[in-house]
């Protein structure tokens, strides 16, 4: 079977009332597909407007012409920017895989006026997040319609559109600015997480977003990322220095206990110094290279300068930036400390971590380590548009 691209848009009610995380952890532990891209939209009137009209070309019969229309009226009312200027916000997830269209839309589920659907059941995402309100009196008036997700049902619908978005994503800026909510004294923290949430298909990378949305905060920027080698040396740099100043010491007072006791003797005290250069620094630098490893899926030791600047599949990370009154200080308390074992209950870190270097995500600490952090990562670029046409050249 061919191997397609296909995308889910979360709407700006979905985003609005912090679904995010429940659709996601549907999407990634239903599905084989390799999540390849995500990406903040803010539709223009005019980019609304060509989207909604791309959902009623080509229909043909009575309730796929119904449907089209709805959902084009749908796009064209909620999609666009308010008169004043601020900004909706849509979300943009990027798939691949064999049949790919069709197992997210087996997901997303339907939601027409003119498909039967269980009321009681909530397997799909339309079931459980979307709404569908007809009128008693006359069922073909619908009196209120919230699809929560849009994706397209088949490879021939999604071309056309998958070429729109690759054009939209290509113009729009990475973060949104003045989306509706925003305030001047608002903070913007960032968010990884790790590549250890994506390594078969889970509900943990949609449970973690949906913990941070207790906060209240808002999405404004994401992106998948794989960090290269010199990105994270960058990225933990600061990391390095803590591990040499706080866990070599440890290490050479261990050292010199295991001697005396193994030897039967006592060693002066200089014996530590030496023994926190010769061994507690070079156990330091180790755990580095894991971190280092485990954030981009290669050690430093022994790669090339080019290898250093590649990309590694096994690296995956979804970047997030939040936005929002207090931001930082609110994404840290949600996400415990760095140790699982000492995060209190409740926390991403304590449900989702394994130790100090697995756990789970990471958040900026201050408003410094934003915007380092950001740079690192390159949060003003976003390759979705690229994934796009790549595939679209193909075909």
């Amino acid at each position: 079977m061919a191997i397609e691209l296909s995308y889910i848009i979360i709407t700006p009610y979905s985003l609005l009332k912090s679904r995010t995380g429940g659709i996601v952890a549907r999407l990634m532990s239903r599905t084989d597909l390799e999540f390849i891209g995500a990406q903040m939209l803010a539709f223009t009137p005019e980019t609304a407007a060509l989207y909604a009209d791309s959902l009623e070309a080509g229909k043909k019969g009575t309730e796929f012409e119904r449907v089209g229309r709805q959902l084009g009226d749908y796009v064209r009312e909620n999609f666009p920017c308010l008169p004043d200027g601020r900004k909706e916000r849509s979300m943009m997830l990027l798939f691949r895989g064999e049949d790919a269209c069709r197992k997210l839309s087996a997901v997303t589920g339907r939601l027409s006026p003119h498909s039967p659907r269980d009321l009681a059941s909530a397997e799909t995402l339309r079931d459980t997040y979307g709404d569908l309100v007809l009128d008693k009196d006359n069922p073909e008036v619908v009196r209120y319609f919230e699809p929560a997700v849009l994706t397209p049902p088949n490879i021939e619908e999604a071309l056309p559109k998958l070429k729109l978005f690759a054009d939209i994503a290509a113009q729009s800026e990475n973060l949104i600015d003045n989306s509706i909510g925003s305030s001047p004294a608002d903070e913007r923290t960032l968010v990884i997480i790790k590549p250890d949430n994506w390594r078969r298909p889970s509900s943990r990378p949609g449970n973690i977003i949906d913990m941070l949305s207790r906060t209240g905060l808002r999405i404004v920027g994401c992106k998948v990322h794989r960090m290269t080698i010199d990105d994270a040396l960058e990225f933990y740099g600061p990391v390095q220095a803590a591990l040499r100043g706080k866990l070599a010491p440890k290490i050479g007072e261990r050292a010199r206990s295991i001697l005396e006791e193994t030897l039967s003797i006592r060693l002066p005290d200089s014996a530590t110094e030496k023994l926190t250069e010769a061994v507690g620094i070079p156990y330091a630098d180790d755990q580095f290279g894991q971190i280092i490893e485990f954030m981009s899926g290669r050690r430093p030791e022994g790669t090339t300068a080019e290898e250093r600047g590649c990309q590694n599949s096994a690296a995956k990370c979804l970047v997030l930036i939040y936005e929002g009154p207090d931001a930082i200080a609110k994404i840290r308390q949600v996400l415990g400390p760095t140790d699982p074992a000492k995060a209190p209950g409740g926390t991403v870190r304590r449900d989702f971590g394994s130790n100090v270097m697995v756990n789970s995500a990471h958040a900026s600490d201050s408003r410094e380590s934003v915007e380092r952090e950001m740079k690192i990562i390159r949060i003003r670029q976003n390759s979705m548009a690229e994934r796009i046409r790549e595939f679209l050249a193909a075909r």
